[in-house]
């Protein structure tokens, strides 16, 4: 998952230091991107800042270095969008954090750019079960080094159970997400009408 992302979402919810960001990256940033440092998030904002995708404002600090307080420019917002609202390709491998860091910024998309992102996660995981879940896992044996067979076969079942009960629960939540965007759409619709209804009234 490019950091890039990551860090104009951040910037996008408020302006912040390379050291607020690496703060961010810290704790509700590790759950979509692993051990980022402190360098990684300067180098990045640099990138970001020669493509004129963020600016900064130089904040003095007496008796301290000053800090840069970043924020994304019209470029940098743009490029955000494109890429949130964009084609999405779900990965073979369950838990790639593309779909997570989308979720993560899901109020910088409408509705139906959701629940578009939704269902190609949900349509693209089904297929992949009839596909593979039952599939020949047998291997054709020729190793020139001693292997523990019966180990290997109970540890592969293992992995294949834990694999298809992953997915299965992936699904839940998918379309139980998927439920609840639809929830909030109607209950919107419903205010909404209500609103009208009242300034006629009125």
């Amino acid at each position: 998952m490019k950091l890039e992302y990551i860090l104009l979402g951040a910037l996008l919810e408020h302006p912040s230091t390379g050291y607020d960001l690496k703060g961010y990256m810290n704790t509700h940033g590790r759950f979509l991107r692993s051990n980022t440092q402190m360098s990684q998030v300067y180098r990045t904002l640099t990138a970001m800042q020669g493509r004129g995708w963020v600016t900064y404002d130089i904040e003095p600090r007496p008796g301290a270095q000053d800090a840069k307080t970043y924020r994304v420019t019209s470029e940098g917002i743009n490029v955000f969008l494109d890429w949130i609202a964009g084609p999405y390709t779900p990965p073979s491998r369950l838990g790639d954090p593309d779909l997570s860091v989308r979720l993560a910024f899901a109020g910088f998309m409408t509705v139906g750019q959701l629940l578009r992102l939704i269902d190609t996660e949900i349509t693209t995981r089904e297929s992949e079960i009839r596909r593979f879940r039952h599939r020949d896992r047998s291997i054709s044996w020729d190793s020139p080094i001693a292997v523990d067979h019966e180990l290997f076969e109970m540890v592969d079942e293992w992995g294949h159970a834990q694999g298809s009960a992953a997915m299965d629960m992936h699904l839940d939540t998918m379309r139980e997400l998927r439920r609840k965007v639809e929830e909030l759409a109607y209950a919107r619709k419903n205010r909404t009408l209500v609103a009208d209804v009242a300034d006629m009234s009125g």
